[in-house]
């Protein structure tokens, strides 16, 4: 076989596979996405129902009291936001009025960043470069807020596309 055959096989090759598993997560990524996300939901807010086992319960309640001006119990806050979590897992993983339960979600998420106006000195060893555990576990959010927006992308319809230029009737540029 020729070298010039050689590559030209293992190109088609490569293509071929890279076509195949590109269909395969513009197909399921989605799917896996939401249920992923699902599941980290109803964990920590599963973990939130028994006192001392979430190692974000503390930090919750603390600011759960500062953002309704001691208004809630420490206990009533971590239990809400247990429910609250909770509900928003096993709406992501049902699959089930998408829109309210990414509502709940982009609620939650403004909650949790605001240990970092409230308490920034329990969340950075060297502020603002060097998080503690409990700061990466607020920066960590980032990526839940980014996989919601995917998620959201699509309760109208919307998908993901792996080969865009097939699609027929639709310009490149209306995708993007």
């Amino acid at each position: 076989m020729k070298s010039g055959m050689s590559a030209e096989f293992f190109r088609n090759l490569f293509d071929r596979v890279d076509v195949f598993l590109t269909a395969r997560m513009a197909k399921y990524g989605v799917w896996f996405l939401r249920v992923s996300l699902g599941i980290v939901f109803l964990w920590f807010g599963a973990l939130k129902f028994f006192p001392g086992l979430s190692p974000a319960e503390g930090l919750a309640a603390r600011t759960i009291s500062q953002l309704t001006l001691g208004y809630l119990a420490p206990q009533t806050a971590v239990l809400i936001l247990a429910v609250w979590e909770s509900l928003i897992g096993f709406g992501l993983l049902s699959g089930l009025y998408l829109r309210a339960i990414l509502f709940l979600l982009w609620a939650q998420m403004l909650g949790t960043i605001m240990p970092l106006f409230f308490f920034p000195k329990e969340l950075f060893q060297v502020f603002p470069y060097v998080p503690t555990l409990e700061g990466q576990y607020i920066f960590k959010n980032i990526v839940l807020v980014s996989a919601g927006l995917v998620i959201g992308a699509t309760v109208r319809g919307g998908r993901v596309v792996a080969e865009p230029e097939k699609i027929k009737g639709k310009a490149k540029e209306n995708l993007a």
